[in-house]
């Protein structure tokens, strides 16, 4: 059964945030239950996915790796309209979804198997970031490390309390 969701009306804080993206969003909606959580949880998201060291794809294919492999049905739609924003094809999307990383990158694929391997035993073999190492500087892998975290994070929360896209 899915939590009730917070009114704009009742929290200022989702409120600015609602105007901001002219749009509701059922994660602040439910978050709002914690009004400081809300409120901390959202310089802390735009800090590890906003700019930084990798680059937009690296880290929409690292979240998406990792809301595929938890089935977060709220982040993966969230996530595949910013993968295409940040020029990752429809081929690529459904390559994505099988857990098929070949035609991707090397750099990719070891951002890739890592993101896969950290989601779901939360402790990747040494041969996955020895392919990180061989490809990402260290300050890199702590944001690749940051961004996987936060999908993870963000993948529980969504699932655990029943959020859907919307029309789902």
């Amino acid at each position: 059964m899915a939590i009730s969701r917070i009114d704009p009306s009742q929290n200022e804080f989702l409120a600015n945030l609602e105007a901001r993206s002219k749009q509701p969003n059922p994660f602040f909606r439910v978050m709002a239950h914690r009004p400081a959580a809300l409120q901390h949880f959202v310089p802390f998201y735009a800090a590890v996915t906003g700019p930084g060291s990798l680059d937009r794809r690296q880290k929409e294919l690292a979240y998406l790796a990792a809301s595929l492999t938890n089935r977060c049905a709220f982040c993966t739609a969230a996530h595949t309209a910013g993968a295409r924003r940040a020029g990752i094809g429809e081929g690529e999307l459904r390559a994505l979804e099988a857990a098929d990383y070949s035609g991707f990158s090397a750099p990719e694929q070891a951002l890739l198997h890592y993101a896969r391997e950290l989601t779901r035993d939360a402790r990747p073999s040494e041969a996955a970031r020895g392919a990180l190492d061989a490809h990402f500087s260290e300050e890199q892998i702590v944001e690749l490390t940051l961004v996987v975290g936060i999908a993870n994070f963000t993948n529980r929360f969504n699932n655990g309390l029943g959020i859907l896209p919307e029309g789902q």
